[in-house]
């Protein structure tokens, strides 16, 4: 069960929820996402239309503009927020290989969209954690996020390291490394400042007021941590362009009871890749799963960055081999298993998914049946879709009941709205929906309303908050209401995608607390 613990902001006396400050943000915070969302989700329909080249350019960089904006707004909340006085944490177990995952996932389109590679991994002997999820993302996806815009080339790579403490207390770093040009040492302490940059140049030439890292240092704090910057260890020794930058978020925790999987144990893997971060994040997760990495090997993972342009990648001269790809180039992935490859994993690399491919291959058969590329084995590959999933889809705004429409019926869902509390209710009652996307905030019933009318009508179909808030009281609000899970916006297909493959399968639902 969640826990709430206050924390106390010594720079500012202590309010109350219903403090008229607190409640101007979340009111700011609803009024100025949701047509910032809008013109998100309106823009990333036109991309998915046949645009000539100017238009798609023109497209893409409205597209940033507004996503630029709309960091821009929540970092400014964020800040007079924390600065507003006492800070609210919810506290329950957290995974840290998938928060760690979700945060590299996120932003991998980004650095790829740059040519970065971005790796993470978590250390075998970094236990979970009792933490508030929301709040440490929010540090994890600042910092790499400020990696990957920064960094021209190389790559990025995020890191969780046991550093101290006791089994039941670890004191553990959250690092993220960048092969990027590095930060002086007389600006390590200003970027950390409100409106604090390494360069005076950097406001203008990043696009950015210099909030994001002045967040993380409050909620760092906050947390009793500490974060800071430095050089990258062993900088000198790199293999892409830059000295390298190193954030170090660090502070201790309450350990959570849960032991992972080692299905490794005893299997040596070789990894190839020309990148370091690649090879480092890949061999942490082979030792987490209770593997080694030696050469030689009976698998060896082979990273495509490898090969020559238009080339594969050759295959090990002994033992079986593993592709690594980036998701766009899935194309590669049957020419791969023509050339006698017997798996792929797709980049930034999941431990689980290493484990299964790495074991598969292990064991593969030698005739040319064996065990093959298969593009549907991964969701960032082949997207699941949904034919005949019914969804009620509750949202009084039109450009927002637009843009999830047109994506839940790409996906094959079948789609009826409503435009208030009173009238999804209502719907319910007269036909049958696997889900219900209810947003918090409509004219008259609002969700949370319209959810408590639904439960108390013995009616569990799951419903699935949308909100444009993504502040911790939001969530306990709508979970409180019973509610199954949120979605922040901007509603994009991935999003939605995995809130339908969560809760259309039924023997895998279980409340998000």
């Amino acid at each position: 069960m969640a826990q709430r613990q206050p924390t106390p902001n010594t720079d500012a006396p202590a309010r109350t929820a219903a403090d008229p400050a607190q409640q101007f943000l979340r009111l700011m915070s609803h009024e100025m996402r949701t047509p910032l969302n809008g013109v998100l989700g309106m823009i990333g329909l036109l991309e998915r239309t046949q645009l000539d080249g100017a238009q798609r350019a023109y497209a893409e960089n409205a597209r940033q503009s507004a996503e630029h904006l709309l960091g821009l707004v929540n970092d400014l909340l964020d800040y007079a927020r924390l600065e507003a006085g006492a800070l609210e944490f919810d506290l329950a177990p957290v995974d840290l290989e998938g928060l760690v995952r979700s945060v590299a996932e996120l932003l991998s389109p980004r650095a790829h969209d740059k040519g970065l590679e971005i790796a993470w991994a978590v250390a075998a002997d970094a236990p979970d954690i009792i933490a508030d999820e929301g709040r440490l993302r929010q540090v994890l996806f600042n910092l790499a996020g400020n990696a990957v815009k920064f960094t021209p080339s190389g790559a990025v790579r995020i890191v969780v390291e046991r550093v101290g403490g006791s089994d039941q207390h670890p004191l553990l770093a959250f690092l993220v490394d960048d092969t990027g040009p590095g930060v002086p040492a007389e600006a390590r302490t200003r970027i950390f400042e409100e409106f604090g940059h390494a360069d005076t140049s950097d406001a203008v030439r990043q696009d950015g007021a210099g909030l994001g890292l002045a967040v993380v240092r409050k909620l760092a704090q906050a947390m009793g941590g500490s974060v800071q910057v430095q050089d990258r260890p062993n900088g000198s020794n790199r293999e892409a362009a830059g000295l390298g930058a190193r954030f170090r978020f660090e502070a201790a925790f309450d350990a959570a009871p849960h032991q992972r999987d080692q299905p490794l144990r005893g299997l040596s893997i070789a990894v190839r890749s020309p990148d370091a971060f690649v090879r480092s994040a890949a061999q942490l997760q082979i030792e987490a799963s209770g593997g080694c990495v030696a050469v030689p090997a009976p698998v060896t993972l082979i990273d495509h960055a490898a090969a020559a342009p238009g080339e594969l990648a050759a295959p090990p001269a002994s033992g079986r081999g593993v592709i690594l790809l980036k998701p766009g180039e899935r194309d590669l992935i049957d020419r791969y298993r023509a050339a006698g490859f017997d798996g792929y994993l797709i980049k930034p690399l999941r431990r689980a998914s290493l484990a299964e491919q790495a074991l598969a291959a292990a064991g593969a058969r030698q005739q040319s049946d064996a065990p093959g590329l298969h593009p549907d084995e991964d969701d960032r590959v082949a997207p699941i879709r949904f034919a005949g999933v019914r969804i009620l889809l509750a949202e009084d705004n039109p450009v927002g009941a637009l843009l999830a429409r047109t994506l839940l019926r790409r996906e094959g869902c079948i789609v009826d709205t409503a435009a208030t509390g009173e009238e999804a209710v209502a719907a319910l009652k007269r036909a049958h929906y696997d889900l219900v996307f209810m947003d918090m905030r409509m004219p008259g019933m609002d969700g949370p309303a319209a959810a408590r009318a639904i439960r108390a009508a013995g009616d569990r179909t799951p419903i699935l908050a949308l909100t444009a808030n993504a502040f911790a009281e939001d969530r306990r609000l709508c979970l409180e209401a019973g509610m199954d899970d949120h979605i922040v916006k901007p509603l994009d297909a991935d999003s939605l995608r995995a809130a339908l493959t969560r809760w259309t399968k039924r023997d895998i639902r279980a409340k998000v607390g």
